[in-house]
């Protein structure tokens, strides 16, 4: 039986990479290849938008049988009218690791929802909650001037969040610069700041995580692969289940659910906003500039180990070190 603390110290494969990468599969490889070996691997999700119930097609999420497989930890656990925050998936995680290793199972960490790493791998800093009045100015000022203007304001006060971030994405530029609003210190400030340690406990401490980042050498190659899942997306229904989400009296397109990839824009084209065209346009652009931001965050992350998608060889790479690392070669 592992002890609590053991666990906590013990160093957790985590598969990260853009959007589209291919971290999915490599998660699923590497579970069928230890079981070869006598041994079962439990994925832990770590994406912002699977966490939600009834948001299946438009996040890609696992198959029914990949996760009667696989047991995957960290889907369908909040609703979608419930914002679940980076805060508590550090905590849920740790207790799923913890609840993994006491069965004798394998933890692998897969996902690109960085800001949860963050939280995992280092704990958070106390950074301002949201301000309705900060916020409702901004977007004001935005109505009358455009989202280009509020980035720029953003880029006089904190230059290095404005250079990571697209100059219409709306939501993560009003956040950035509603921070500094109200606490005087830019967000990349907050970002690199100690949490602190004091009187916390094994619950609240940093994890020690391996990242092994899915980066494709080639971006077209990448985009391309965005394109042809979106198509896949709507062909399996992804307007069917934005219309069934939308039934659901307690959503609204300011959750963060709904402000999803995809979702966003399937809203506003059954709000008559976009056309079909614009829909998907829209929503291919949006999910490469996640892929974008997803790819500058791990290129702050020096000890990251990086494999090229595009050549099974690294693949092989891969999975022989997850192998390796969990001492089963």
């Amino acid at each position: 039986m592992f002890t609590r603390s053991l666990v906590l110290n013990q160093a957790v494969i985590a598969i990260v990479g853009p959007t589209a990468s291919g971290k999915s599969a490599m998660s699923m490889r590497f579970a069928r290849t230890a079981k070869k070996y006598g041994r079962t691997v439990e994925i832990i999700s770590m994406d912002s938008a699977l966490v939600y119930k009834g948001m299946d097609i438009g996040t890609a999420k696992p198959s029914i049988s990949e996760m009667t497989e696989v047991i995957h930890h960290g889907i369908d656990i909040a609703n979608p009218e419930d914002p679940y925050s980076a805060a508590k998936f550090a905590k849920d995680a740790k207790q799923w690791i913890q609840a993994i290793r006491e069965r004798g199972n394998l933890p692998i960490i897969v996902g690109g929802t960085m800001l949860y790493w963050r939280a995992l791998a280092h704990g958070l800093s106390d950074m301002p909650t949201a301000s309705p009045e900060i916020r409702a100015a901004l977007e004001l000022q935005a109505t009358e001037q455009g989202w280009h203007a509020i980035h720029a304001e953003l880029a006089k006060v904190d230059p290095e969040t404005a250079a990571r971030l697209e100059k219409n994405d709306a939501q993560r530029v009003q956040r950035a610069l509603e921070i500094y609003l109200q606490s005087g210190k830019p967000m990349s400030a907050w970002l690199k700041e100690e949490p602190k340690e004091t009187g916390r406990g094994d619950s609240d401490s940093p994890l020690h995580l391996r990242l092994l980042s899915i980066e494709p050498s080639d971006r077209s190659v990448l985009h391309e692969r965005i394109a042809q899942r979106f198509e896949i997306m709507m062909s399996q229904g992804f307007l069917d289940e934005m219309r069934q989400l939308r039934a659901n009296s307690k959503l609204n397109p300011d959750l963060p659910s709904m402000r999803a990839v995809g979702y966003r824009q399937a809203w506003q084209y059954l709000d008559g906003i976009i056309d079909l065209q614009e829909l998907k346009d829209q929503s291919i652009a949006a999910t490469r500039q996640l892929a974008k931001r997803q790819l500058t965050w791990l290129r702050g992350m020096h000890d990251r180990e990086i494999f090229d998608p595009l050549l099974e060889s690294e693949m092989d790479r891969c999975e022989q070190v997850c192998l390796a690392h969990y001492q089963l070669q």
